[in-house]
């Protein structure tokens, strides 16, 4: 049987701040017997321009995007915030406008899957051996569960990781604040619904936080530091790929800077 060619959209947050959890992400797919390539010209989603109400810009970018990954089996996101954007949104910016490259948005949606959905969902039964040693709680970021249904994939992968104990958050759905540019426009809700997160986390006795989005993790793990740490946060990635262990957790080597006011 072919091995499926997978194509990764590393997204931008990965590719500024977290290259690890773009080599996790592929390390994962290719011991699950993919071929992975990550095209050179993809670029931002569009989502920034999208949430600020620039169709124009989020178009062109979509079409940028939608040309960078054209005839692979399959496109791999390691976020659910991203994927929701190719997959729910692409398509709605053409819709009515331009036929061509609604048919071509509404292709490209058809083979794109959030990392732990295309593991469990299209894989069936990825091999994961990983090791892990911490008590973590899951954290579910709203695109991923809200407009692309993940919710037992990530728990069901993590399930299979030696050395992991999983609890659950008393409010596991409960928004992070971070929602992308809401976080620039409304900083003081976003720093009361982030500091309600962390009082979660910090609740259930964890001592690591687990997410599938970046922006959720950033955001969090920016709180935890402020707050003195003690927990640590990964991407999902990581911990599935067994990268984690030694890996700084996101956030660590901040201690010297001092922290900005909230």
């Amino acid at each position: 049987m072919d091995r499926p060619r997978v194509a990764l959209f590393v997204t931008c947050l990965v590719d500024l701040y977290r290259p690890s959890v773009g080599f996790a992400a592929i390390r994962l797919l290719e011991q699950n017997g993919c071929r992975v390539e990550v095209p050179l010209l993809q670029t931002c989603c569009g989502q920034p321009a999208y949430n600020s109400g620039d169709r124009t810009t989020a178009q062109d970018l979509a079409r940028e995007v939608i040309g960078a990954f054209a005839g692979f089996d399959h496109v791999v996101v390691p976020s659910g915030s991203c994927a929701a954007m190719l997959v729910h949104h692409y398509p709605g910016l053409f819709a009515g406008s331009d036929p061509e490259w609604h048919a071509r948005a509404l292709e490209l949606a058809a083979r794109t899957r959030e990392l732990t959905a295309f593991l469990h969902d299209v894989l069936r039964e990825p091999r994961v051996a990983a090791r892990h040693e911490a008590v973590a709680v899951y954290h579910d970021a709203c695109s991923g569960l809200r407009e692309l249904g993940i919710r037992t994939q990530p728990r069901a992968l993590l399930s299979r990781v030696e050395g992991l104990v999983l609890r659950q958050l008393a409010d596991p759905e409960q928004c992070c604040g971070f929602g992308g540019t809401f976080c620039v426009k409304y900083p003081a809700i976003s720093t009361r619904m982030v500091a309600e997160k962390v009082r979660d986390i910090r609740d259930s006795g964890a001592d690591t936080v687990i997410a599938g989005d970046l922006g959720c993790l950033l955001n969090i793990a920016g709180r935890l530091w402020r707050e003195g740490g003690g927990v640590r946060a990964y991407h999902v990635a990581e911990v599935l790929a067994g990268t984690a262990a030694h890996t700084p957790a996101i956030g660590e080597g901040e201690a010297d800077r001092t922290p900005p006011r909230p």
